[in-house]
């Protein structure tokens, strides 16, 4: 398939059946577009009802063709896809595009097996096509502008909408491969990058995804892709559901539809941005060749104490850090501000207006020369000046020519931002990025694409597992620790197993298809004695039946949730959370797929908003952050080697003491053609 993908991306030869005259029409926008790829060396017509158009004579079919080409354009309605891909293959092309939607009953999967039984690569179906911008293809029912640069950025989107939007954009992002992938019905994102990689000219890659497709091999594809030096920038655009099964437990409900796509970024150390805004000005900072120094923040000039204050406040919000500027560097920025001004970042600059180009370029000049800094913004809302002032822009290229540090513009709203001073920012290689929040995450991608560590190395040390036990025996056989516990039915048989377990004691019921049983006030805690023992178990048997199970009550510490969850795409997924009766609640959470080495796990935890509770607070003790780690470990284990067989495995609690960590309440869900849920 590489090399149907490598002939179809790159073709020197392409046939566009449906070929047309009549203006507007897809088939006539074909012709334009081939007609204006210089990396095409024959393109040939294809149209029984012209003998020639745009002055290339046409062929009435494929057949009539007097070589094969590397890739054909199917310009044609649905009822004619597939005997059209057929001649295409009969006839030796390596890759075909398909436009239509191919709505009509059968026609996907007869095209999936027409390209799959002949090897070909296929674009589509329902996309725009393709433009190979550094190889000059156009591939395109759609005519796009002429004046694309090329560059280090590739997209591959299932949204024609967002490929003609990128493509259109003023952003001046320099493309090197823009696929409009649509159904993916052969050929998938992953197989676009791993071409990519092989290829070796992409730095930045940008997918905007609707569903995840074959996400084990898209997984280790953009793994592939992150270890060649390509930074990964997704955007997902629809967030399926994981499932009722999965609902069942507490773990599943936490995570939610986001949970998957959270994941995947996570594990092949990608950006996850959530709107086009985001995408365009993360594209834009990261398609630059300048990085941050590591372990550095953001500083920022401003013209406006008010916007210098929005921005502080956003940045608080989107937790983008400000870098703590030097004593040498406040001294320098003193000595060039107005009376009343106070050098601090953020920095308001504007005093009396005078000289402006000179102050603002000295200031700029002196932050991004602080060791502490990482990227310099210029956060001026940059609009038209009627006077013809280029202060700002003049100031900005002076600094960005005297240094090798990033430098941008940060500006407040896209519709005010002069398209004359943003372009010629762009034209020498600085980023303008038109909104602050935008702006700001863009940074923050910045920053992390420097101090965030590469994907995890997932190999794990060889093992010998005991004969796959039942799954109510799952935590112990990974190690997981729990309380004692012992199972009764009658009121003895609770006193004789408190005996057993240990003083204080839990009471939980035991009735069969209960999950969440402090739903239902079936958990009571603190017995200390027999009396309290007989009393619990009274209650829970009159309201809930006799069935119950005694457990060793555990110290007090910090409730958190460890578990496991399927995801249609992806599989098995672990998600640690803030735990206990508020788990849903709270939704403070991180997911990661598995196997985890304890270095992400301990990333997941250092996600969580309830993290400093770990530490100690408010004159608790620290609590063993290790052992919480060795439980993630393990469920991640448990998860790669045994997650095929459940839908959803949940401890919770998770108490964390400093004494360890354990795991209270576990529910396991089977899979529907697996065992009962346990």
């Amino acid at each position: 398939m590489s090399d149907a993908i490598a002939r179809t991306l790159e073709a020197r030869s392409v046939a566009l059946v449906g070929a047309s005259a009549r203006p507007g029409s897809l088939g006539r926008r074909m012709v334009t577009e081939a007609m204006r790829s210089p990396g095409l060396e024959r393109v040939h017509l294809v149209n029984p009802s012209y003998a020639e158009i745009a002055g290339i004579s046409c062929v009435p079919d494929l057949n009539a063709l007097d070589d094969a080409p590397d890739l054909v354009l199917l310009g044609v309605g649905d009822a004619r896809l597939v005997d059209q891909l057929s001649a295409a293959a009969k006839v030796g092309a390596r890759g075909a595009v398909v436009f239509g939607s191919a709505h009509a009953d059968g026609v996907r999967d007869e095209l999936r097996r027409v390209a799959t039984d002949a090897g070909m690569a296929l674009v589509g179906a329902g996309c725009m096509g393709f433009w190979n911008v550094r190889r000059g293809v156009r591939a395109m029912g759609y005519t796009e502008r002429d004046d694309l640069e090329v560059g280090p950025v590739s997209l591959i989107t299932h949204s024609g909408s967002v490929f003609s939007t990128l493509l259109r954009t003023r952003l001046r992002l320099g493309f090197d491969l823009a696929v409009s992938s649509g159904q993916e019905l052969v050929t998938t994102t992953a197989d676009y990058v791993d071409h990519l990689v092989e290829r070796g000219e992409t730095r930045v890659l940008a997918l905007v995804l609707e569903t995840i497709r074959g996400g084990d091999r898209l997984r280790w594809s953009l793994r592939r892709a992150r270890e060649a030096g390509i930074e990964v920038v997704l955007l997902p655009v629809g967030h399926s559901p994981l499932g009722s099964a999965m609902v069942a437990a507490h773990s599943g409900a936490v995570a939610g539809g986001s949970g998957a796509w959270e994941a995947l970024a996570d594990d092949v150390a990608g950006h996850l941005v959530a709107d086009l805004a985001e995408l365009g000005d993360t594209l834009a900072v990261l398609s630059s060749t300048r990085r941050p120094r590591p372990g550095t923040g953001i500083a920022t000039v401003h013209d406006s104490g008010a916007e210098r204050s929005l921005v502080a406040d956003l940045a608080h919000s989107l937790d983008v850090r400000f870098a703590e500027l030097g004593p040498a560097t406040l001294a320098a920025l003193a000595d060039r501000l107005d009376e009343g001004l106070v050098a601090e970042n953020p920095l308001d600059v504007w005093g009396g207006g005078a000289d402006t180009h000179r102050v603002f370029a000295d200031c700029l000049a002196t932050m991004a020369a602080d060791p502490a800094v990482g990227v310099t913004a210029l956060a001026v809302d940059l609009v038209p000046e009627h006077d013809g002032d280029t202060s700002y822009p003049d100031a900005l290229l002076e600094v960005a020519a005297a240094t090798r540090a990033p430098v941008v513009a940060l500006t407040g709203l896209a519709a005010a931002v002069d398209v004359d001073a943003a372009d010629r920012l762009r034209a020498a290689g600085i980023p303008v990025l038109e909104g602050f929040r935008s702006g700001l995450l863009a940074l923050r991608h910045l920053l992390d694409s420097v101090d965030r560590p590469g994907p995890d190395a997932l190999g794990l040390e060889a093992r010998t597992l005991a004969p796959r036990p039942a799954s109510d025996d799952l935590p112990a056989a990974y190690g997981i620790p729990r309380p004692a516990v012992r199972e009764a039915a009658s009121r003895a048989e609770a006193l004789r197993a408190a005996e057993e377990v240990g003083w204080p004691v839990v009471l939980k019921t035991a009735a069969p298809g209960v999950a969440h049983r402090s739903d239902l006030g079936g958990v009571l805690t603190g017995l200390h004695d027999a009396d309290a023992v007989e009393a619990a178990y009274a209650d829970l048997a009159a309201r809930l039946g006799p069935a119950v199970s005694v457990h060793r009550q555990v110290a007090a510490g910090v409730e958190l949730s460890v578990g496991l969850v399927r995801d249609e795409a992806l599989g098995p997924m672990v998600v640690v959370a803030a735990g206990g009766v508020l788990v849903e609640l709270l939704a403070d959470r991180a997911v990661a797929l598995p196997p985890l080495s304890r270095d992400a796990a301990r990333r997941m935890v250092d996600r969580l908003t309830i993290r400093p509770l770990l530490d100690g607070y408010r004159g608790s003790p620290p609590a063993d952050v290790e052992a919480l780690v060795d439980v993630i470990v393990a469920v991640s284990r448990l998860a790669h080697e045994r997650g095929d067989d459940l839908a959803a495995l949940d401890l919770n609690p998770v108490i964390v003491s400093p004494d360890g960590a354990v795991a209270v309440d576990v529910l396991i869900v089977s899979r529907p053609d697996q065992e009962e849920p346990a």
